[in-house]
This record gives C-alpha cells, sequence and structure tokens, in this order.
C-alpha cells in the first residue's frame, strides 16, 4: 500500500522524500515485507493488550471495547497459533484484572468475560478459515469480489455491428452478488455466439460452481466449432463426476449478416422468437438432455432468420418455474408479461421484465434478448448491456 501510493506522488515530492533518511528507511523496511511479518504484528497487539489492560480502574480496563478490537484484528491478521498466544497474554490481563477487582471488593462481571469468550471464540474462527484458504486479512473477500466482477465482465455482450442490439438481465435470489446463472459470448467476424447456463441451486450456493463453470466455458465457446459446444460442455461436465445437482445450458449461433441463427439446447427452457410481422412469439422445438449426465448427448437444433423487429429470448427457469405450476404456464405468464417489451422497445423493458416475473418466484433469474432493429438505430454497433 505505501509503495503504491510512493508511486502515486508527483517526481518533485519524492525527490524531496528521498532527502530524509528516517523515511528512506521506513520506505526500504516495507519493501522487504518487515511491516506485515506475523511476529511485529503480534508484538503490537500484545503491546497493545497490556496498555489497555493494565492502565486505568481494572472494571474499565477489562470492559474496554479496545480488548475486543484487539483480539478481532487478531484473527483477522495472525495465524492460529499466534492467535492462540496473543489470547494467552489477554487472558493474563483479565486474570490480573479479576484479582485487582477482587481484593478491591469488587466482582470482574460476567458479562465482560462472556463477551471477551466470544470475541476469542470469533477470533480462532477467522483465524482458522484464512489459514485454510492461505491468505491474510480480507485478501480472500477481495478474491471473491474480483472473481464477482470477471464473471459480470464475461457476462456482457461484445460490440455489435449498426442493426442489432443486445440486453442481459441477470438477478440473484436473495439479492446475492453470486449465482446459479451466468452468461457467456463470443463473436467471430459475422458470428455471434451466446449461451445462458442454468447451475442448479440458488444464490451462493450454486454460485462457486457457475464461478467455475462460467471459465470453463467461455474459454469453449468460439474454440470449438458451434454444433460442437454443447456436446463438449458435456463431456467436461461429465468428467467432473459432481453430484451437486445439474445445469442445463441454450446456446445459440446467430448469423449477424444474414439474421439466421440456430438455437441448441440441454434441458434449458425453450428460446422464443418475436415475429414482428405477426406480432406473435415462438417456442423453439430445440432440445436436449441436461450436461453432465451421459457421456456423449445429441442435441435436436432449431434453426430461424431474425428480420428487422424480430427478437429472440433466453431465460432461466427462475422466470417461468414455480411449486405446483406447469412449464407450459409459466412460459405463457412470461410472454404475455414480454408483450410490454415491443411498444416500449426490448433495452427499457428487459430489467423491468425480470423484476415484475421474479417478484413472486425465490430464484435466481437470469434473461437475454437479441433483436434486430428497424430501422437502425443510433445506438446499434455500442456494447450489448449487462445488468445485475
Amino acid at each position: 500500500m505505501l509503495q503504491r501510493l510512493v508511486r502515486h506522488l508527483p517526481l518533485r515530492i519524492r525527490t524531496l522524500l528521498r532527502r530524509v533518511p528516517l523515511l528512506v528507511r521506513l520506505y526500504r523496511w516495507t519493501r522487504q515485507g518487515k511491516l506485515t511479518r506475523e511476529r511485529y504484528v503480534f508484538v503490537a497487539l500484545a503491546f497493545l493488550v497490556l496498555a489497555v489492560g493494565l492502565g486505568g480502574d481494572s472494571q474499565e480496563r477489562a470492559a474496554s471495547g479496545a480488548l475486543v478490537l484487539i483480539v478481532l484484528g487478531g484473527g483477522l491478521l495472525l495465524k492460529i497459533r499466534t492467535v492462540v498466544a496473543l489470547l494467552g497474554v489477554v487472558a493474563a490481563v483479565i486474570a490480573y484484572n479479576a484479582y485487582d477487582a477482587w481484593d478491591d471488593g469488587r466482582g470482574l462481571g460476567l458479562g465482560v468475560i462472556a463477551t471477551l469468550s466470544i470475541t476469542a471464540l470469533l477470533a480462532l474462527t477467522l483465524a482458522r478459515t484464512r489459514q485454510q484458504l492461505g491468505v491474510q486479512g480480507l485478501r480472500g473477500d477481495s478474491m471473491l469480489l474480483e472473481l464477482r466482477d470477471r464473471l459480470r465482465r464475461q457476462g456482457e455482450m461484445p460490440r455489435l455491428p449498426a442493426g442489432w442490439d443486445a440486453q442481459v438481465v441477470l438477478l440473484q435470489a436473495g439479492g446475492s452478488s453470486f449465482g446459479g446463472d451466468f452468461v457467456v459470448s463470443a463473436r467471430d467476424g459475422d458470428r455471434l455466439e451466446v449461451a445462458l447456463v442454468d447451475v442448479s441451486g440458488k444464490g451462493t450456493d450454486a454460485g462457486t460452481r457457475a464461478l467455475m463453470l462460467s471459465g470453463a466455458f467461455g474459454g469453449l465457446l468460439g474454440s470449438v466449432q458451434p454444433e460442437g459446444f454443447l456436446p463438449a460442455c458435456n463431456r467436461y461436465l461429465h468428467r467432473q463426476g459432481w453430484d451437486e445437482g445439474f445445469v442445463t445450458a441454450v446456446h445459440v449461433e446467430i448469423d449477424l449478416s444474414t439474421g439466421a441463427y440456430t438455437v441448441e439446447s440441454a434441458g434449458h427452457p425453450p428460446a422464443v422468437q418475436f415475429d414482428a410481422s405477426s406480432g406473435e412469439w415462438q417456442v423453439s422445438p430445440a432440445k436436449g438432455v441436461v450436461l453432465g449426465v451421459v457421456p456423449e448427448m445429441d442435441c435436436v437444433p432449431d434453426h430461424g432468420t431474425l428480420m428487422p423487429g424480430d427478437a429472440l429470448l433466453l431465460y432461466t427457469d427462475g422466470l417461468v418455474e414455480s411449486p405446483g405450476s406447469d412449464l407450459d404456464a409459466g412460459i405463457e405468464h412470461l410472454l404475455g408479461q414480454a408483450e410490454r417489451l415491443v411498444p416500449e422497445g426490448f433495452a427499457r423493458g428487459a430489467r423491468e421484465l425480470v423484476e415484475t416475473v421474479a417478484a413472486a418466484r425465490d430464484d435466481d433469474c437470469a434473461l437475454v434478448v437479441i433483436w434486430r432493429t428497424w430501422p437502425p438505430s443510433p445506438a446499434a454497433g455500442k456494447q450489448g448491456h449487462l445488468e445485475t
């Protein structure tokens, strides 16, 4: 942190700082990593415990919230063995305070001891978790946030040519940052490929598997022939031998020059095309088994063409499935709500559609809309939107 701060300082200020010997030594000391070495952190925290625990009135010393903060800091910064040593120092200080309070005819409150005991257990739990992960401090949380951001960036649609636009909406159950639905896409010239994947489960329970699969599926998309994408994903999942449920996916290949498309499905809710000439929604007959169940899978693809004004909807079962209801009824309800997208515009109403349909369901929801504009809109050619 200090090195980054120094690098961003103006050259003149850095030149002046180099003339101060004490600052130069401190900078070199931090660059060697000595500031964050565990023994220095332990010594500093132990001195803080002694300073807080041996100053002032005995009850005030023991009840000080500073001891709680020091113990929590040790849980975040120290390994479990060093945390035990720090807790030993804290216990010695508490014992001294208890003896001092007993001599004065006062007792040390049980609430103080209970509070520090609970804090000690929390600190040990934090230290053990971090030691298992091999990270210090809040780095584990930072890694998860970085993975989440990478997943979102991977779900962004590539830049589309004039006359085309797209919208991606992801809504995780319970307001979580992680979910079991994700999107991967790739564009090579006039060929656009998009895959919407649904990992069974919801929220953080499915988030870890979704994070791993998004990288694997993203690497396969565009690297294999379009007709071989879902079979390659199936072989990959079958090798994993997972027992935590199933994975469904829908894959679309679109020729951006002609509008011709091919839809393949692996146990996923059917894609839907909006026909601007008739104003009707047509459900795709593409079907196939869920991924990872059998070693080799066969898909029944569906072919069609998107004309100006037409649109293609991909969605997950969180938008159409609910306990006690038929899947076809859920699709009809979704399409009934989707009628508002036509006059309002697909870009405006996609987010509202997902929020409206998902309001009565506690599940991860995802929607991908790809459409041809008529005439080409001024915003066409920009990168597709991603909303979470």
